[in-house]
């Protein structure tokens, strides 16, 4: 009976908003007024904060035409880390007048299909990774909870036709986005603003820096684990888990004594990592921007992740643990290429004898050296678009209103 109440309440409180927006939405946009939305409001990060911070760079009086739309839950949160920075809280009366007169909508995720946009509203979609799992309408089999496939696929259809430009990190994502979001718009094919800072902020005193931020010192060597969110792996709707796949103690038996190792998992799960006994050595850091991460790291384990691109850029060695590789491959997702030692651009191991073997060869080389051909190779068909001038063409583009030097 309560969730009932609560449920009814929600749907009231939609309706409201929709009346509101739909009001709001016929009346010109509010030339300047640019909306940036990061994970649907969960926090100020990815593409869309490398973007606003370029173009407050660029034109420091379009900050005050700039907000940043987060959750109301996060509000306080983001409200103190980032005070120079504008805040509406996400579907409330308040926000509706931002969103629904702004001048451009720059997003990594969809918004709600019942939400609608003013046609007058440039929406620039800058999605948050390149695929190699199966998106969109290209799952065939849609497994997370709530949702029916048909409806999903047509819930993509519909929310691509309202994006104006859609930027594509390289042309293998460039390609697959056209079919994964049925979208027929305009792309640009800039690489990620999220990536230019591998190649802006990548010199030793910044590294330095950073790890100094992260870690309260400077760590000898800093080694990733990054893996990908399992949709099937829940106790219920909205309730996710996760377990290490390797022993902490194995771990650091095969490693440089002085490393520590940073753990990125997915907002769902970091409260779900059990480091007892290894808190000194083991930072779960599911909120720091991940490129920040990337500048530290010396060795990136990964599974089936969009990471292994972004940090390619860096070209520095990765090690695949794809331990439920069948499972994950056949059942659950589907990949986009063939995901298998020759397409990777590191050593693949599929159980922990074998992921302990490698961790000790990394140890001893600080590489490995019999895949460095393949890396150079992944570089150049994954981040051949990347050259740290990503944001800045965004930026451009909305202060020359739509117009873009590509």
């Amino acid at each position: 009976m309560k969730r009932s109440i609560i449920n009814f309440i929600k749907l009231i409180a939609r309706i409201v908003l929709i009346v509101m927006n739909d009001g709001f939405i016929c009346m010109p946009v509010k030339k300047g007024t640019v909306i940036f939305e990061s994970f649907n409001g969960k926090d100020v990060s990815d593409n869309p904060f490398a973007i606003y911070k370029q173009l407050i760079k660029d034109d420091p009086s379009a900050k005050q035409g700039c907000y940043f739309s987060v959750k109301p839950s996060e509000y306080a949160r983001l409200s103190k880390q980032y005070p120079n920075i504008r805040f509406v809280k996400r579907f409330t009366p308040g926000w509706v007048q931002y969103i629904a007169r702004a001048d451009y909508w720059v997003m990594n995720s969809r918004m709600p299909k019942w939400w609608h946009k003013n046609q007058q509203t440039t929406f620039i979609q800058t999605w948050h990774g390149t695929p190699l799992k199966k998106l969109g309408i290209d799952i065939d089999n849609v497994e997370i909870p709530g949702s029916q496939t048909a409806e999903y696929h047509q819930a993509f259809i519909d929310e691509s036709a309202r994006w104006d430009y859609l930027i594509a990190p390289n042309q293998y994502s460039h390609d697959i986005f056209k079919s994964a979001f049925g979208y027929s718009g305009r792309f640009l094919d800039i690489g990620y603003p999220r990536n230019d800072i591998l190649y802006t902020e990548n010199n030793a005193d910044d590294i330095q820096t950073i790890k100094q931020t992260l870690f309260g010192y400077q760590p000898k060597q800093v080694i990733m684990y990054a893996p990908t969110w399992r949709d099937d792996d829940f106790s219920e709707k909205g309730k996710y888990q996760f377990t290490l796949p390797f022993d902490l103690a194995q771990f650091f038996k095969n490693v440089d004594s002085q490393t520590i190792l940073v753990i990125r998992p997915h907002y769902l799960v970091k409260d779900k990592i059990d480091i007892t006994d290894f808190e000194k050595r083991v930072k779960i850091l599911a909120d720091v921007d991940i490129n920040q991460l990337y500048l530290v790291t010396d060795l990136l384990i990964t599974d089936y992740s969009s990471v292994m691109f972004d940090f390619a850029n860096l070209k520095r060695p990765m090690l695949f643990y794809p331990y439920d590789l069948a499972h994950y491959r056949d059942e659950l997702r589907g990949f986009y290429f063939q995901y298998d030692q020759e397409n990777l651009p590191g050593p693949m191991v599929s159980n922990q004898t074998d992921f302990y073997q490698k961790l000790g060869e990394y140890r001893q080389t600080g590489t490995f050296a019999e895949y460095s051909a393949g890396l150079t190779q992944f570089n150049r068909k994954f981040c051949a678009w990347e050259n740290g001038q990503a944001s800045e063409k965004v930026s451009q583009l909305i202060l020359q209103g739509g117009q873009i030097n590509e």
